[in-house]
C-alpha cells in the first residue's frame, strides 16, 4: 500500500454524495476498501450537520467503517503546537495535527487551509 490518508470532512461528504468524477472515486474505492481513517473532528462535523435523513444514514454507515482516531496528549500536544504559529480554526488544526502525529497524508479539498503548516501532506482528492 502507498500513502495512507486521513479524510478531512469534505473528502467525505464529496465522497458519500457522489461528488467526485467517477476516475476519482473509483481511485478513492480502491484506497477505502484497504483503509479508512478518520479524526473525531471530521466524524463529529460531519454527522453534527442537520441533513436529510437518507444522506445522513449514508454518512453514518460510511464512517462507522472506518478507524477513529481521537484526541490524546500528543495530538493535544501537536495542535497546540500549530495553534501557536499558525492562524488556523481549532478543527482544522486538531485534523492536521491527527494527520500528522499518525504520519497520515490529509486528503481534503481545502489543501489552502492546510498548506502553510510545515510538516503536513496534503492531497486533494479531486487531483489524484
Amino acid at each position: 500500500m502507498g500513502s495512507r490518508y486521513l479524510l478531512d470532512s469534505n473528502t467525505v461528504i464529496d465522497y458519500v454524495g457522489e461528488l467526485l468524477p467517477e476516475p476519482v472515486a473509483m481511485t478513492l474505492d480502491s484506497m477505502f476498501n484497504e483503509e479508512l481513517n478518520i479524526s473525531i473532528v471530521v466524524y463529529i462535523e460531519v454527522l453534527g450537520f442537520n441533513g436529510r435523513i437518507e444522506s445522513m444514514k449514508r454518512l453514518q454507515a460510511f464512517l462507522d467503517m472506518g478507524s477513529i482516531y481521537y484526541v490524546n496528549r500528543i495530538v493535544a500536544l501537536q495542535t497546540i503546537a500549530i495553534r501557536k504559529k499558525h492562524k488556523i480554526k481549532l478543527p482544522d488544526a486538531i485534523i492536521a495535527a491527527t494527520a500528522m502525529v499518525h504520519n497520515f497524508t490529509l486528503l481534503t479539498r481545502n489543501t489552502s487551509d492546510f498548506k502553510k503548516i510545515e510538516g503536513l501532506l496534503i492531497a486533494n482528492p479531486h487531483e489524484l
